[in-house]
């Protein structure tokens, strides 16, 4: 063999161990990157390759699939009353993706959760059924809910006090997931994506909002709590009109002639008196109510329910006029109606706040838990005492005070309405809040929930939290404890 031949053979060896080494680095090392890229088209074919597995509500599925004609995706996605489930499903879309619960268990949803398959499956990479995700959600309660806030801009959350179980989610105005599920849904996607009422975004757990009166709850606890002052009936010292530390600001109250003068927590509540609560927050200062405040849940950026909620927020770095405006929940304190759901729902269990959560469990095709979120996995929020006492001047605000319209025949029920400023020099038309519990002493059912009403279209003067909230809550809790 001459000389040039044996160097080229030596070459054409060396590339066809190159290319052997390739070949074994990218099946050994990079096929499963190469298999979970989003741009690969297989993974997405895969998808939707079958019927996915079904969001379960109450033993029914409240989704569904269509076959598919014209492309290679095979079966879109379909959903029963779609609008009225949007903010607890979300949508899975062929060409935009997927949200809430369809997004966070896709992998179990279209079968390629590696969960599913057994020993065989996995060397065979065959593709196993999909498997089912089991809400929380009581129908009637979602119903209730969803019909009450009808056409009005808000948001409404149920909480079961004692197992931490979501029995109702609702964002209004809503969506139907359907009309977007498919590949040629561009216009719908454009019309949702552009309405300035933002259908797509879910109020109840990723709209943080001054939560107004709701808040002095939160500083009541904290007052309990530190023994600024020794019960509901204990006299406070809040001068009316009241001054905000260092200014020359008069804090007024909503009711002028409301016995609001160094009143106590009970009447303060009943009446919703601001100058009250803020002079009990500039007391207790701003560190006390924040560790009040996160114990509830504000400040926490990890809340999954197991949907991420955004991080309801008690601010810190304030001076005592801006701790003062705190204390009737405006400044820069904001809650999602799920944080202020929780407020309530640990006064009513004995001042133990129940994890909550909208998934019981995820199954697979033999129905076989995969996952499953314990209930009632509690913390200590109060003291029994202090729950006590913050539920029976809670009753005060519904049977005597200004939240009347939540009542309930037969039932306990305590409330906080609240109506928060909004806009700059409160301008722009206020949000209503009302957040309560009503527990059935017959049966022992119980139920928390809050309300946010962002914009109903009535004259600032008629915004209120009894008038527009509390109504929305009243049938929430009814339909609770039926």
């Amino acid at each position: 063999m001459n000389k040039t031949i044996r160097r080229t053979s030596v070459f054409v060896l060396l590339l066809v161990l190159a290319l052997l080494g390739r070949a074994t680095w990218v099946q050994a090392y990079e096929a499963k990157a190469l298999a979970n890229d989003k741009k690969n088209r297989r993974n997405t074919i895969a998808q939707y390759a079958q019927p996915p597995g079904n969001i379960v509500v109450a033993g029914s599925p409240v989704t569904g699939s269509k076959k598919t004609e014209g492309t290679d995706l095979e079966y879109r996605r379909t959903y029963t009353d779609g609008e009225l489930y949007a903010a607890v499903t979300g949508y899975s879309s062929q060409a935009y993706g997927a949200t809430q619960l369809e997004g966070i268990y896709s992998d179990v949803l279209d079968g390629t959760d590696d969960r599913l398959k057994n020993p065989l499956d996995a060397v065979t990479r065959k593709q196993q059924e999909p498997g089912t995700v089991v809400t929380t959600i009581d129908p009637d309660v979602q119903k209730a809910a969803y019909r009450a806030l009808g056409s009005k801009k808000g948001a409404a959350v149920a909480v079961d006090p004692a197992t931490g179980r979501v029995l109702a989610m609702v964002s209004t105005p809503s969506y139907d997931p359907s009309k977007i599920a498919g590949t040629t849904n561009g216009d719908a996607w454009k019309a949702l994506t552009t309405d300035e009422d933002k259908p797509l975004v879910n109020r109840a757990l990723r709209q943080p909002l001054p939560p107004g009166s709701t808040f002095k709850l939160v500083v009541a606890a904290a007052a309990l709590e530190d023994g600024l002052y020794g019960s509901v009936d204990t006299a406070t010292e809040s001068p009316d009109p009241y001054t905000l530390p260092n200014t020359r600001t008069v804090l007024k109250n909503e009711n002028a002639s409301a016995p609001c003068e160094n009143a106590t927590i009970r009447t303060a509540l009943r009446y919703s008196c601001n100058n009250v609560f803020a002079k009990m927050a500039a007391d207790l200062g701003q560190d006390k109510v924040k560790a009040m405040a996160e114990k509830f849940g504000f400040n926490d950026a990890e809340l999954d329910v197991p949907v991420r909620a955004y991080a309801s927020v008690y601010p810190s770095g304030m001076d005592k006029a801006q701790t003062a405006l705190t204390g009737i929940g405006q400044f820069d304190v904001t809650a999602t109606p799920l944080q202020m759901a929780m407020v309530s729902a640990a006064i009513a269990n004995d001042g133990l706040l129940a994890a909550p959560h909208m998934v019981s469990e995820v199954v697979d095709s033999d129905g076989d838990a995969l996952t499953t979120f314990k209930d009632g996995d509690s913390e200590r929020i109060v003291s029994s005492s202090t729950a006590e006492q913050l539920r029976s001047a809670m009753r005060t605000v519904v049977d005597e005070g200004t939240g009347s319209n939540a009542a309930i025949s037969g039932a306990e029920v305590g409330g906080k309405t609240g109506t928060a400023q909004h806009g700059e020099n409160n301008s722009k038309t206020p949000y209503a809040w009302f957040t309560s519990y009503a527990k059935d002493p017959s049966t022992g059912k119980q139920v928390a929930v809050a309300v946010m009403i962002e914009d109903s279209g009535a004259a600032r003067s008629e915004v209120s939290g009894n008038g527009l909230a509390a109504p929305v809550a009243q049938k929430m809790m009814a339909a609770a404890l039926k």
